[in-house]
């Protein structure tokens, strides 16, 4: 699950403006495994993008990404 946290950080950092406040954390429920984005608050719009097409793309590459068992990859994007 560590790789898919990398994934994460290593698509994010160069949008962001403060790449040292990235924080993902992970937590399991019976049908995903969620990993929970925070940023700056002043890197959010950068992380959204237009109507939403930069998050939308982060998560078509997250969630692509093959996981143990019959799991899915959720990316939630906290403010």
């Amino acid at each position: 699950m560590t790789d898919v946290k990398e994934l994460i950080i290593t698509i994010v950092q160069p949008l962001v403006t403060y790449p040292d406040d990235i924080k993902v954390t992970v937590h399991e429920t019976e049908r995903f495994h969620e990993y929970d984005l925070h940023v700056n608050h002043e890197d959010i719009g950068r992380i959204i993008g237009k109507q939403g097409r930069v998050a939308q793309a982060i998560r078509t590459i997250v969630y692509s990404v093959k996981v143990p068992g019959n799991k899915r990859v959720r990316l939630n994007i906290i403010e």
